[in-house]
């Protein structure tokens, strides 16, 4: 049997990683199944198009094992794989030792598999793509390689979550976020109180202990949704993603939960800037699905909102017309922002928790400025931005920075 038709039947023979699907083995497939007919040349340039977008042959099928979404993996990610049947194990490491040998094919592979010496010589002439080397922690021998695919699977999750870390919610689906802030906790200066009630909420859920959905709510500009942020980043390691969505799409939370309740790894729901009108339907909505809701809590997911009110209802005029009516109105709100089990308030900080601020994040940037002209310019600047909070300071720190790179005043 020549390499090209051993290939091919290892491609078609992969039962636990059905990898067939992926349109660069795709290409592979079709161009080993066309090996002794002239389409070879057709489909050689077209594997060798969708190879070249990425940094080589064999680091790409590495990757894309390490993200599969299948039983093992899943049960890897869990730290349950000695709950797998041995047949699922077996079917792992046979799938391993064939796509070893896949993602190490050679262009020599298929001129050598040809037989007509027309098709061979326009093969020649045809660039060769990059093998490469897979990624970490594959080495040789990957059939052997369980234990390290395993801990990699406990460390970094699964399928599309060993490689986004967050996501949001649009059309009915979860669409991985490329790009993520890469705010760190360190990064977060001053209200230590109110940022380690929520590094210790979040403990407690990575961990499975109890713990409660959070409101974080304040004036703007007090670091609400960076220390969020910083959480994720902080805590990926241990199993923890985010889902962000938008107050419109608060009447999918069931359908999300279900979607994410045979996961193990554990989700942070993520509402920015939540805030209703009087008569908003998801207003309700959000209170089932906090407490009350048939469907329950589930394990993995907990909800983090944002908002820069206490009380999440707008109130019209009209809601104010009688004492009664008003009253209905403040039970109402209350109602929501009291099923949060954690309330944490952001407050503007005074001149002196602003100017500290300022010098915290400029050491932190390595600036050696003048004291009194940075916080004499710090105020200027907070006054022209309507008031002083974390992240006036900030920006007025990226000014500052920004002047002293380009040796400019400021």
């Amino acid at each position: 049997m020549n390499k090209a038709n051993q290939l091919r039947f290892y491609i078609e023979a992969l039962c636990v990683y059905d990898l067939k699907r992926d349109e660069v083995i795709s290409a592979l497939l079709e161009l080993l199944q066309n090996i002794n007919n002239e389409k070879v040349l057709e489909k050689q340039s077209e594997f060798f198009r969708r190879v070249t977008s990425h940094q080589s042959f064999a680091e790409y099928v590495s990757r894309l094992i390490l993200t599969d979404d299948n039983a093992f993996t899943k049960a890897a990610a869990s730290g349950t794989v000695n709950e797998l049947p041995q047949s699922v194990l077996n079917g792992v490491k046979s799938d391993l030792e064939k796509l070893e040998a896949i993602a190490f094919i050679k262009p020599e592979d298929i001129y050598n598999s040809v037989d007509d010496n027309d098709l061979k010589s326009v093969l020649k002439t045809l660039p060769a793509w990059e093998t490469g080397k897979a990624i970490s922690p594959f080495c040789k021998n990957w059939g052997n390689q369980l234990d390290d695919i395993i801990a990699y699977h406990k460390a970094n999750g699964y399928g599309m979550y060993s490689k986004y870390v967050a996501f949001t919610w649009r059309n009915h689906s979860l669409c991985p976020i490329q790009g993520t802030d890469p705010i760190l906790l360190t990064d977060l200066k001053n209200y230590e109180l109110q940022r380690q009630k929520v590094i210790d909420n979040t403990e407690s859920f990575v961990n499975g202990y109890p713990s409660n959905n959070v409101l974080l709510y304040g004036d703007r500009g007090t670091g609400k949704s960076s220390t969020v942020h910083a959480v994720l980043n902080e805590y990926a390691k241990h199993g923890l993603r985010m889902i962000e969505i938008s107050k419109s799409d608060i009447p999918d939370l069931n359908l999300i939960r279900e979607l994410l309740s045979d996961s193990p790894m554990k989700f942070i729901i993520f509402i920015d800037d939540l805030c209703f009108d009087s008569h908003d339907d998801s207003f309700g909505e959000l209170k089932a699905a906090l407490e009350g809701s048939l469907s329950g809590r589930k394990h993995n997911t907990i909800i983090y909102a944002t908002s820069n009110r206490r009380h999440l209802i707008k109130e019209s005029f009209s809601d104010r017309e009688n004492d009664i009516n008003r009253n209905d109105i403040m039970q109402e709100q209350l109602s929501l922002s009291d099923r949060f089990g954690l309330s944490i308030t952001f407050v503007n900080p005074d001149k002196k928790d602003y100017l500290d601020i300022v010098d915290k994040i400029a050491a932190d940037r390595g600036l050696a400025v003048d004291t009194y002209k940075l916080h004499l310019v710090a105020e200027q600047w907070a006054t022209r931005k309507g008031g002083r909070s974390p992240r006036c300071a900030r920006q007025f720190i990226d000014f500052v920075e920004s002047a002293e790179m380009r040796g400019k005043e400021w």
